[in-house]
């Protein structure tokens, strides 16, 4: 009797905590349901005879020191993956700064000025098609040492959608909203910061976001063939030299995590900035 009066206590239990556990993480049992069948499938694939890549198992047994351990510096190069990490995101966060304000400065100025728009596109369109490695040996025979190289790569590779999505945007004004601005006989700025910066944001956070992983991928192509500077990149190229594919694989989970958290984050802050009805 006891026993029967238990049994639905625990199964309401057990429903609410379900029904709590799906409304609060909906959209995470797909993805997690996803990465598993992943690593199951990678696993297998690894069992097979002749297979030389590592499986998740043996990159978590061959790098549980690194895994454990992502705060130590033993000096120069060799240090954590955090550290690692953070002089790669502190080498992105410089040149993308710089790519913004000059990425909108100039997709403005080439939205408003018709003539400096067909002046400045062709070469535009020409040196955006280029990609971040051919950008290496060029940087590094103008400026001779490999951090300002790596800077100068990551800028040139993010300027690009920052600037064509911010001349699109300005471009993309509605005739109406000008009319306006000539009714009311707005001064630049006031045009400027009134009109033309709230309809164009949209655009600029389009290129903002776009920008921001081709960023993180830049400095991690720069890293790979710059030696001796601290980085995710020149980790990989390091281990792939010293035959270590487990850390290879490490460092390209931890570089996919943290472009992720930097997309997220930028959707996050347009999110926030953007009006309703522009979202």
């Amino acid at each position: 009797m006891t026993v029967a009066q238990k049994r639905p206590v625990n199964t309401r239990f057990d429903n609410n905590l379900l029904a709590s556990l799906q409304k609060q993480f909906p959209d995470l049992i797909p993805p997690a349901i996803a990465i598993v069948i992943f690593l199951v499938v990678w696993q297998l694939f690894c069992l097979t005879p002749g297979a030389t890549l590592p499986g998740p198992v043996q990159v978590i047994q061959d790098t549980w020191t690194l895994i454990l351990y992502p705060f130590y510096d033993k000096g120069g190069t060799d240090k954590g993956l955090f550290w690692q990490i953070l002089a790669s995101l502190q080498r992105v966060a410089i040149s993308y700064s710089f790519a913004a304000v000059v990425g909108i400065g100039l997709g403005i100025l080439i939205g408003v000025n018709r003539t400096m728009s067909k002046a400045l596109d062709p070469i535009f369109q020409l040196l955006r098609t280029v990609p971040p490695l051919a950008w290496v040996p060029i940087s590094l025979a103008a400026l001779r040492q490999n951090e300002p190289a790596a800077l100068f790569v990551i800028f040139i590779t993010a300027i690009w959608p920052i600037l064509i999505n911010t001349a699109v945007g300005v471009t993309q004004i509605p005739q109406d909203y000008n009319n306006v601005a000539k009714v009311l006989q707005l001064s630049r700025k006031e045009y400027f910061t009134n009109i033309l910066i709230p309809a164009a944001l949209p655009y600029i956070f389009t290129g903002l976001r776009i920008a921001i992983g081709l960023a993180w991928l830049a400095i991690i192509a720069a890293e790979i063939v710059m030696s001796g500077i601290v980085g995710i990149g020149f980790f990989i190229w390091d281990a792939y030299q010293n035959n270590n594919v487990s850390e290879v694989i490490l460092a390209l989970v931890y570089i996919g995590v943290v472009g992720l958290i930097l997309d997220k984050l930028m959707a996050w802050l347009q999110n926030l900035i953007l009006p309703a009805e522009q979202k």
